[in-house]
């Protein structure tokens, strides 16, 4: 960087992060170099708008700020600049409406993902963003450089900034792999280890409900469970009975606690409440009626409101003399109990834990302290989110952040 000559910015990775990154830094007068390992940017944003972009929610800044969990605060932050609101006006003046869906869950009017990426992909072009696609970051040289692999062999670039915004471990087909973990460990950055999130959990079946009962969803039921310090928590939702185990929304929103207890004792225990809808006494008396010809099943279906993959879970966990109690078989309805054994492989997560811890970081501009000059941003920073729209979200706001903080620095404030 020269007087005659603004600064010039590497933003290394192509998703929301990356790309919010890069817009950012424009808007400051800063020149910017997007490199991406893939042959085009955005695979992942497009494979998660696949069945209809999930952009962000629109329930309560304080509520929304929640869904954070230990790391609430450090993403606060990040949304109280740039939040639900701000997300949806932006894709406004991409030419994108969006409307909220009966979940909460905001979406593009014609629910895809490609046509928001390509408007946005094209204001970059024209605001001189300049793209070079088939570039994998390899780290740095002995003298600072970066390094990258290309089709036609490894290159340098230098740069008076770096914006890393290289994603987590999941769907490493797409490009993120997690292959940085090692190369910023090696320069003395504080990382946790990667972990699937948003995924599902093993919990062996019988032959016979896995294959009759695999993808079959279970609606309306409550799981409960306690945490670390032993307070019982709950919460309704929904989630599916998969080959390995089980799966969905529900299993996703409370996977950071199913994960910590598998680390702390090999198992997470928690409860389905296949019956929310009626209190245990008035399920015991329902099902305390003459069952006369009536199957089992039938008779869960019609007494306690039990579908055939509620049925098949009940038949899986209760032994025959459950099954001849209605107390007990009832006790089981409300409370029946699955142990998971581990979260399915990063692999086939949706998204990933851990990463650049924040300590690593000097502030909330999100550059390293091993690193001068190098900011981080979305999914591989040490944070995590069910879906629902908060995913995408903290990454364009941890991307926005980042630009802004490389734009400071390359200005000296």
């Amino acid at each position: 960087m020269t007087e005659s000559s603004p600064p010039r910015v590497a933003v290394i990775g192509g998703g929301p992060a990356g790309l919010m990154a890069a817009e950012q830094l424009r808007d400051a007068g800063i020149a910017v170099d997007l490199y991406d390992a893939m042959g085009s940017v955005g695979r992942k944003f497009l494979l998660a708008g696949k069945g209809g972009l999930n952009l962000t929610h629109g329930e309560a800044f304080d509520d929304f700020v929640g869904r954070y969990g230990d790391r609430a605060g450090e993403v606060g932050g990040w949304l109280r600049d740039f939040d639900a609101d701000a997300l949806r006006a932006w894709a406004r003046g991409l030419g994108v409406e969006t409307f909220v869906g009966s979940s909460g869950r905001v979406f593009p009017a014609d629910m895809k993902a490609a046509p928001l990426l390509r408007r946005w992909v094209r204001r970059l072009h024209a605001e001189g963003v300049r793209f070079h696609m088939h570039h994998r970051w390899l780290g740095w040289s002995d003298d600072g450089a970066l390094r990258f692999a290309t089709p036609t062999g490894e290159t340098t670039v230098r740069a008076d900034a770096t914006v890393l915004a290289l994603g987590g471990g999941s769907w490493p087909q797409l490009g993120s792999d997690g292959a940085w973990m090692a190369t910023l460990q090696a320069a003395g950055v504080d990382t946790a280890p990667l972990a699937p999130a948003n995924c599902g959990f093993e919990r062996p079946w019988s032959e016979h409900l896995a294959s009759r009962f695999a993808g079959a969803p279970l609606k309306a039921v409550v799981a409960q469970w306690h945490d670390r310090n032993g307070w019982r928590h709950q919460r309704q939702g929904e989630c599916v009975i998969s080959e390995y185990g089980i799966e969905g929304s529900l299993v996703y929103a409370i996977g950071p606690a199913l994960r910590e207890q598998i680390a702390a004792r090999g198992e997470a225990r928690l409860t389905l409440d296949l019956a929310p809808g009626y209190p245990l006494d008035t399920l015991v008396s329902r099902l305390a009626a003459p069952r006369r010809k009536h199957s089992i099943g039938d008779w869960l279906r019609r007494r306690a409101g039990l579908d055939a993959a509620k049925c098949a879970l009940v038949f899986e966990v209760a032994d025959k003399a459950t099954l001849a109690n209605h107390v007990a078989l009832a006790g089981l309805i409300k409370a029946l109990p699955l142990r998971l054994h581990a979260p399915r492989p990063i692999a086939e997560a949706i998204s990933t834990a851990g990463g650049v811890r924040f300590d690593a970081l000097v502030d909330e501009r999100l550059m390293l302290r091993a690193r001068p000059g190098v900011f981080c941003a979305g999914e591989m920073l040490d944070w995590e989110a069910p879906t629902g729209g908060y995913l995408l979200t903290a990454c364009f706001a941890s991307g926005r952040r980042a630009g802004h903080g490389a734009a400071q620095w390359l200005h000296g404030a």
